[in-house]
Formats: structure tokens, sequence, C-alpha cells
């Protein structure tokens, strides 16, 4: 079958501003909003900001317009499409490789996503509740820990998630997909933005900037430039699949540098802002930057059961936090679904099903860890190198997924656009003027590559920075 007659049986976004806000959606979840902040805060701020946004222009846009760029000359789900791209460019049929890694990667990270996802859909009813009016540090932190003790509570708020996920993706592009993101994004920049105006008035926003935009070098080190990288990939929905298969849904008529421009922009501009809002709220109430994965859940919920109108302002924060995780949830099953329907014959709904149940089961794992695993550990080698050591099943798919499988699955979606493609093929699909085709093929072929392997190679032990 030629490109030109190639077409998604899945269907195709309505227009340019679906597909912007569908992959904005994606790449906008809990990674923004519950770890931009955190990361942060624990490799000192502004030094690491300056790192992951550089990070997101030399390495993250030209991977994602790849990644765009063979989802929609493909027209199929990432398996399929890299196997007919392969076929095309005369390359190896083995290049499916790729798509299954981009496959199992959103797979492995929505079992754990689905987890913290369901911690949001808790707190919004906890914190509507006013269970925090008041709280001290330690009656926040004894809620906390008795909430993530409680295999039962976890593991019926990460079926809520799934199944609200799984409904979403069953639906179709059209009407299911489409239709949740057209309501999800703009409720997601509106209560973005009455977060902000908050922070401004807490008398501490300007602390929150400094803290932010002013590098200290000094703070930073070798990791917090492999987090800013492994955080520019999980942020932006790169190498899992996601991209891709959205991709294969986007017209012909529509321009991927433009449309990947304004996706990086927005997706970069609400993790910044979620900083704003966040870290003037941890400063006016004395909390600590750097708290780790319990700055939204454990520091966050003190600074609201003290403040003004709190219970509302804490409310909105979680269903923000709700509506980015959703966001994003429906983008990492999609591949998944698309490949069942494509290669078993299955229906929508069957599909939907049977992922949904096989990405819960792995959830439980990630549940588990939390309180009846919690002393159950894990370690990852490679090369006879230790990569991983005493992580807990959560934290052990976490560090495989964000700083092993998709960095990989950016450096691989890099190499066959840049070398194993002909020119003639990106330059077709990409239809952009010969200057910014030049340095997207420049930044593709050698920047982004060279970026990912130097640390990628220092994560495995191959080189040492420190």
């Amino acid at each position: 079958m030629s490109e030109e007659s190639r077409s998604s049986i899945h269907g195709q976004w309505s227009n340019r501003m679906v597909f912007i806000l569908a992959a904005t959606g994606s790449a906008v979840g809990l990674g923004n909003i519950w770890k931009f902040p955190y990361i942060t805060g624990e490799n000192g701020g502004g030094a690491f900001v300056l790192v992951y946004l550089v990070c997101i222009a030399a390495i993250g846009v030209p991977i994602m317009m790849a990644e765009v760029m063979l989802g929609r000359r493909g027209r199929q789900s990432p398996i399929n499409s890299m196997r007919i791209l392969a076929a095309e460019e005369g390359r190896p049929a083995s290049w499916s490789w790729l798509g299954w890694l981009g496959v199992i990667a959103g797979f492995l990270i929505l079992s754990y996503y689905s987890v913290i996802a369901g911690w949001a859909l808790s707190y919004v009813f906890r914190t509507a509740s006013g269970v925090f009016e008041g709280a001290t540090a330690d009656g926040v932190s004894s809620i906390f820990t008795g909430f993530v003790s409680s295999p039962e509570s976890l593991l019926a708020w990460h079926t809520i998630f799934m199944v609200i996920t799984m409904i979403v993706v069953s639906r179709g592009v059209k009407h299911g997909i489409e239709r949740a993101v057209s309501y999800l994004m703009p409720s997601l920049f509106v209560l973005l933005i009455i977060l902000l105006f908050y922070a401004m008035s807490t008398g501490y926003f300007m602390q929150g900037l400094e803290f932010m935009f002013t590098p200290d070098f000094s703070k930073l080190t070798a990791q917090s430039v492999l987090v800013a990288m492994g955080h520019a990939f999980f942020t932006l929905s790169l190498g899992m699949g996601a991209i891709m298969v959205y991709g294969s849904y986007l017209p012909k008529e529509t321009s991927i540098a433009k449309a990947t421009m304004m996706i990086a922009v927005a997706d970069t501009t609400v993790a910044l802002v979620a900083g704003m809002v966040i870290f003037p709220i941890v400063f006016a109430n004395e909390l600590l930057p750097g708290e780790g994965p319990g700055l939204i859940f454990q520091t966050l919920p003190i600074a609201f059961g003290q403040m003004e109108a709190g219970v509302l302002i804490g409310t909105l924060f979680f269903i923000l936090l709700g509506f980015a995780a959703l966001s994003s949830s429906i983008s990492l099953i999609e591949p998944a679904v698309a490949w069942l329907v494509e290669n078993r014959g299955m229906s929508r709904v069957d599909a939907s099903v049977w992922c949904g149940l096989a990405t819960w089961l792995v959830g439980v794992g990630s549940v588990l860890s939390f309180n009846l695993w919690a002393s159950k550990t894990w370690s990852l080698s490679l090369f006879g190198e230790t990569l991983f050591e005493n992580k807990t099943f959560f934290d052990t798919l976490d560090g495989l997924t964000a700083n092993i499988m998709l960095p990989l699955g950016g450096l691989f979606i890099a190499i066959f656009a840049g070398w194993m493609m002909r020119p003639e093929s990106s330059k077709s699909e990409l239809n952009t003027v010969e200057k910014g085709y030049t340095l997207w093929i420049n930044l593709v072929r050698v920047i982004a590559p060279f970026a990912v392997m130097v640390v990628f190679l220092n994560v495995i032990g191959v080189i040492d920075f420190n």
C-alpha cells in the first residue's frame, strides 16, 4: 500500500487543534504537576530547570517531530507502523521491535501511573471534606501513611481510575479520546490559572520564582542531568508509543513542526506554572521544596489546611491533578488497544477491557509496594553494572521506564528517522522549509542521539561523570 493511500482504521482527529489538545493532554500529566516540582526541589531549582529546558529544545522537540512523523506515515499502531516503514525504506522487519518497546513502556508506566492518579482522585474528596483543615504536619503525614498503608484503599482508587480510562478509550478516537481532551484540557488550563493567581497572593511568589529560575550550578550533578533528560522524555510522552499512535490519526495537511512546537511550549508552560503555583505555597508555610514524591500529598495538604479558602484551593488543585492524569492515561494505553484491534480482530471495547485488566493487574504490584510489599525490593543489573538496587516494585518500574526504556526508545526513533529513512521520505512528511528541515535533521541525527547515548552510558556505568 502506498503512503498516499494509507489511512487509519481507527479514524483521525477532526482538525489540528484537536490533535494539539490530545498530544498536549498526553504530555501534560502527573509528570508536570506531581513529578516536575518535586524533582526540581530535589535537584536544586534553577540550574535543573535550565538543563531541563535545554533537553526539551535540543532533544525533546526534534524526537517528538520524528515520532509524530513516523506515526502519520505508518497510519497504524506503533508496532505495525514501524514494520510498514521499515519495509518501505528497505530496512529489516525487526525494526518493529521499536514499536513493541514503546507499547510495553506505555503499558508499564500506566500500571503505576494509575496508582498515583488514584491518590489524586482520593485527595479530591478528602480535601473537599475538610479533613486537612487545621491539620499539623504530623496529622497530614498520619493521614497519608494510613491511606497508602491500606492496600484495599489504594486498590479501590487504582481500579476506579483504570475503569474511567478504559471507558474513554473504548469509545474510540472521535467519540472517546477527542471528546474527553476537548473538555479536560481547557478545564485544566483554567484551574491552573486560578491557582496561579492564588500563589501570587501568598506573599512568597517572588521567592518561588527565585528558587525556580536562579541557577545555582553547584547543586547540579551528573545525576541531575540524567533526571532532567529522563523527565524531558517522560513529560513529552516520548518513546512510549503514545505520540506515534496519536500522529497516526493526524490529517495529512497539518504541519508537524508547528503542531509539535505548540505542544512542547504548552507542556513546558504547564510544568513551569505548576512550579510557580506549588513553591510559593511551600515557602509561605515554611515547608521544604525537596520533599520528594510526597510533596504533593504530604506537604501541600498542610498548606491547604492552614490557608484561607484552603478547602476550595486544595480541592481545585487535586481536581487539576486528576484531569492531568486522565488526559495522559488514555494515550498510554491507546497503542496497545490499537494493536489488538488491528492484529487480533477485536472490537475497541474488547481490546480496551483486556488491556485495562492487564494494566490493572500489573498495577497491583505498585499498590502493594506501599504496604504489604514495602520491604520486598528488587535490583536490576545490566552489563554487570547495578542500575537499581533495593528498590520497591513501584520504584523499579519508574526507574526502568523513565531512565532506560524511554531514552532508548527516543534514541532509536531518532536513528530510524534520521538515518534509516530516505531524506525524500522525511522531507515529504514534514513538509517544512529547507532551513527548518536542515536544523531538524542535524538535531535528530547528531545532537539528540549523542546526548541520549552519553547519559545512557552513564546510567549503565560505561562512563562515569562523578
